[in-house]
């Protein structure tokens, strides 16, 4: 637990770090030429380390399709900063997320996939050749692009979110309530996708907190239903999280009820496990200029295929899904966009 805690912190130095150099390169893109020279062309180019862009690179490596792939700002994905995996078929035994990622990552390798480390940081699909523009103003110009950047969740934006990472905090019930069956724990947020998170572990865990910000819930009205006939959920209205303790791991979260008002009150919880259910951001600003999406920012896909309205333009992963975001599922979206490119490549010969 130790050790993964201090590789959770490490990995989250190295992401601070190159958030800055973003920033940076930001700021200097639109200020500085570019070097024409440092222009390289491939078959295929992917975008993305997570579940989703290494199953298509091992898809694309094995069709030759020699593909590029460039990690994004968190190499491995959201995995990366999740302890134990259980739900993914072939670790009878379970698997560290970031040991699961590394296996993807060799396996990839294994078939001459090429990786770099790299944030893109423009995008060009006017053309038929496409061009995305990379953190050290390298341009790439690909046949293909399969964009499996993923999608972050929303934090409150607690200092303690960070903290309990990965051993309290989570922002996938389906992917971590097996960890607290029997135990207390609580969800943040007053939409869908809290009700939806809330239902689930009700099924699970001894007690449920929702905690609502509002007197009153955003869900639809047949999800409050679900909400309110689960006879373990417990909602707490008009609360806000001030913080989270524990010594190894969450123990309790601390709560103001009617945050400003003569009634206010600082309420102290125990809880075992802390579920955030505000919401995710679709990591697709870079290429919002030529693909399509949705409000929130998801790319649009044909149903049934990884095609975005730009011809040799792929997306899989939690990018493009706002319903399921699975590791297993976006791995399958991951193979889906590689045969797609290859079909795609093989039609332009």
């Amino acid at each position: 637990m130790h050790k993964i805690k201090v590789d959770y912190i490490c990995k989250k130095i190295k992401l601070i770090i190159h958030m800055e150099v973003f920033k940076l390169l930001d700021i200097q893109k639109n200020t500085q030429n570019i070097n024409i020279e440092n222009v390289e062309k491939v078959k295929c180019l992917i975008i993305g380390s997570g579940p989703a862009g290494y199953t298509a690179a091992i898809y694309a490596s094995r069709a030759n399709l020699k593909p590029l792939l460039y990690t994004g700002l968190q190499m491995g994905g959201q995995l990366t900063i999740t302890t134990d995996v259980d739900n993914y078929p072939g670790y009878p035994k379970g698997v560290t997320g970031p040991v699961m990622m590394e296996d993807f990552k060799a396996q990839s390798e294994r078939f001459g996939t090429e990786i770099r480390f790299g944030i893109a940081i423009d995008s060009d699909f006017s053309g038929k050749t496409h061009k995305v523009t990379f953190d050290d103003n390298k341009i790439i110009e690909a046949d293909s692009v399969i964009i499996a950047t993923g999608a972050t969740a929303k934090y409150l934006g607690l200092e303690c979110e960070t903290k309990y990472a990965g051993i309290g905090v989570s922002a996938c019930a389906t992917c971590d309530g097996f960890f607290y069956r029997g135990k207390d724990v609580c969800v943040v947020g007053g939409g869908d996708t809290a009700a939806e998170e809330a239902t689930y572990l009700a099924g699970l865990c001894r007690k449920v907190y929702l905690i609502v910000r509002r007197d009153s819930l955003r869900a639809s009205k047949a999800m409050q239903d679900k909400i309110f006939s689960k006879g373990n959920i417990e909602i707490l209205w008009e609360h806000q999280v001030i913080d989270l303790y524990g010594e190894n791991g969450v123990e309790g979260v601390n709560l103001v009820k009617k945050k400003g008002t003569p009634d206010e009150e600082i309420i102290k919880l125990k809880i075992d496990g802390f579920f955030l259910a505000i919401g995710h951001t679709p990591n697709s600003d870079v290429f919002k200029k030529y693909l399509e999406t949705d409000t929130v920012g998801y790319i649009k896909t044909i149903p049934g295929t990884s095609k975005t309205n730009v011809t040799g333009v792929f997306a899989a992963g939690d990018v493009q899904d706002p319903y399921y975001r699975q590791a297993v599922t976006a791995a399958g979206s991951g193979c889906m966009a590689a045969i797609d490119a290859e079909r795609y490549l093989s039609e332009l010969k």
